[in-house]
């Protein structure tokens, strides 16, 4: 079942149990979904990544969000992002922790053959792409350079 399919099953769920706070970060999901589908150039279908990167960027918003509601007194509007951010990242892979991220960090570096901070740009582009979807851009970048610097 693609995430799609789970979304559109989690929605109908949502509407029987009457539970509107769900629905609304569920419904953005699959508006997401349906704009990246039509987009020019797009298959019909979405691959897992790209269903992935949409679910990553619409946390990262939310928790963004989050942030700037906190600041500015907010709590009502924070503690709704916060909400909603948790209930997205539920379709998201398991998350890498910190010493699994520390370790394929180390791994990349030895690959790369980096030295010091200024190899920061190498490692950046292969841990990414490595860790898409396992660990979030924020943190897999200050790993590395807790590392590099390290060196």
């Amino acid at each position: 079942m693609s995430l799609f399919d789970k979304i559109n099953a989690d929605i109908k769920t949502a509407m029987l149990a009457r539970e509107k706070d769900k629905l609304e970060p569920l419904r953005a999901v699959k508006a997401a979904f349906l704009m990246a589908r039509t987009e020019k150039g797009a298959s019909d279908n979405l691959s897992e990544d790209a269903e992935i990167k949409i679910i990553q960027r619409l946390v990262k918003q939310r928790k963004d969000s989050a942030e700037i509601y906190k600041t500015n007194n907010r709590e009502e509007l924070y503690t709704k992002e916060v909400f909603e951010a948790n209930l997205i990242a539920q379709y998201l892979p398991a998350q890498l922790s910190d010493s699994e991220i520390e370790e394929e960090v180390r791994s990349i570096i030895t690959k790369v053959g980096a030295t010091g901070p200024q190899d920061m740009g190498k490692v950046m582009g292969m841990a990414s792409k490595q860790m898409a979807g396992k660990a979030e851009g924020k943190m897999i970048s200050t790993v590395v350079k807790t590392v590099l610097s390290s060196l």
